[in-house]
């Protein structure tokens, strides 16, 4: 009778230390999180804020201007509007695309879609988010390139409307998942209730479940508009990577991200250029941390909900 009381209290004893390690090692990873995102947010403002501070930053020049030539000899200007512009119409182009699509999978598969057919689209849908950007990059360059040229008869389709289809399919699997989870979150008590006030099933989707769940809806968009402003490989290949302000979908563009990857490995560390180029980190950094942050005072509404 001793012995197994002395083998259950260090059964207990060996359960307590397994219990705090286990809550060690998750504390530390979820304070690693915090600490490398502020590691990177401070590494790019001190290569940024030289440049911030400096002679050769204008204010109105940075925000105002389209002309985007730090490698000038004579007049080197840094006007990022042109940047800021092609990666706000190639984000917006790429919502248009990507939120009926979402939404609409989701609403099926949260609502309709049952047994082998529901768990079958989740898997697909899955596997088309596991893509590599470069891959949807190149569908851009090989496939709707030509197919654009053909269709609406322009001279190159490296343009606005396929690097914005080309995102907005990138952004759409998961803007779906989310949404489908936001769905799946409303009580089945709500559309118990609908139906037996005799609602058809659209009905439940479009008056019940959709209303309840739209805060976490809205969160699922403004994510997919956070992946798609920071994109860089496929807008990059898919865009035209022409410094333009856009007054059509065939205008070709420049991104944001794109310039960042496309110049950075070509400037001389700590030449103005250099720092100038971190500057636009530091504005994807504060965009896409504000669009998250937005996405999660969404998300905990939801909860609250």
């Amino acid at each position: 009778m001793e012995v197994s009381k002395v083998k259950l209290a260090d059964r207990r004893t060996a359960n307590w230390w397994i219990d705090k390690a286990v809550a060690v090692l998750v504390f530390v990873g979820g304070f690693s999180a915090v600490v490398l995102i502020l590691g990177i947010f401070l590494f790019i403002t001190r290569e940024g804020v030289g440049f911030l501070v400096g002679d050769e930053f204008d204010l109105v020049e940075f925000f105002g201007s389209p002309k985007w030539r730090p490698t000038s000899d004579n007049n080197p200007t840094y006007g990022a509007l042109a940047l800021i512009v092609g990666t706000a119409s190639v984000t917006g182009l790429a919502m248009l695309v990507a939120v009926p699509f979402s939404l609409g999978a989701a609403i099926y598969i949260s609502e309709f879609a049952t047994g082998r057919t529901k768990e079958l689209l989740k898997v697909l849908v899955e596997l088309l988010a596991a893509i590599p950007s470069v891959v949807w990059g190149f569908i851009g360059l090989s496939i709707m390139n030509p197919l654009i040229i053909e269709l609406f008869d322009v001279p190159i389709g490296l343009n606005v409307l396929n690097s914005g289809v080309i995102l907005g399919l990138m952004a759409a699997p998961i803007m779906t998942t989310l949404a489908e989870d936001a769905l799946k979150a409303v009580p089945d008590s709500y559309r118990e209730a609908a139906e037996a006030m005799g609602a058809t099933r659209w009905q439940v989707s479009f008056r019940v479940a959709l209303p309840a769940a739209r805060h976490g809806l809205v969160a699922a968009i403004l994510l997919g508009v956070g992946r798609g402003f920071g994109e860089t490989m496929a807008v990059l290949m898919a865009s035209g990577h022409s410094i333009n302000l856009p007054s059509s979908p065939f205008d070709s563009v420049r991104a944001l991200t794109a310039t960042i990857a496309a110049e950075l490995g070509e400037t001389a560390v700590g030449s103005d250029h250099y720092q100038a180029l971190f500057t636009l980190g530091i504005l994807l950094f504060v965009v896409t941390f504000a669009i998250n942050l937005a996405a999660d005072v969404f998300v905990r509404r939801s909860d609250r909900a």
